[in-house]
């Protein structure tokens, strides 16, 4: 499995989370939009937390490139972060209208992020980081587990 495939899944088993915790969220079934929510938020943090400090790094020392597409996803990552806070507050609210306001503006967000990563990112990650192509799989395996 190369980077783009797992990260891609990765992107998918996210996206499976929000939807069931906005479903949740929308027929105002609080305990379940909760709790779905955070696991969407532990999943994000993960895969967020997986390119910040494992693959952006080996990207850049690979490239030299760091005021590129890294720091784009970066900074978009922060934008998603702030809008994780106010969806948060709005469930603890239970203020459903607020919180699929906020969630319509996340998956917009999400949909041109990933499309960024799935389509340009990752393919350039995989074209420079498969000299120890071992090292990524044991990694993915790792990741997998947490």
């Amino acid at each position: 499995m190369n980077i783009k495939e797992f990260m891609a899944h990765d992107h998918k088993e996210c996206d499976r989370l929000f939807a069931i915790a906005e479903s949740a969220a929308a027929s105002e079934d609080w305990d379940t939009a909760t709790q779905t929510f955070n696991d969407f938020i532990q999943a994000m943090e993960r895969h967020l937390g997986v390119e910040e400090n494992e693959l952006f790094p080996a990207f850049e020392e690979a490239t030299g490139m760091t005021m590129g597409p890294t720091e784009m996803m970066r900074s978009e990552h922060d934008q998603m972060r702030v809008l994780f806070a106010e969806m948060r507050d709005a469930m603890e609210r239970q203020h459903s209208d607020d919180y699929l306001g906020i969630s319509e503006t996340l998956l917009i967000l999400m949909q041109q992020h990933n499309m960024k990563e799935e389509q340009i990112l990752y393919n350039m990650m995989d074209q420079h980081l498969t000299d120890d192509i071992s090292h990524w799989q044991q990694k993915f395996q790792d990741w997998d587990k947490s």
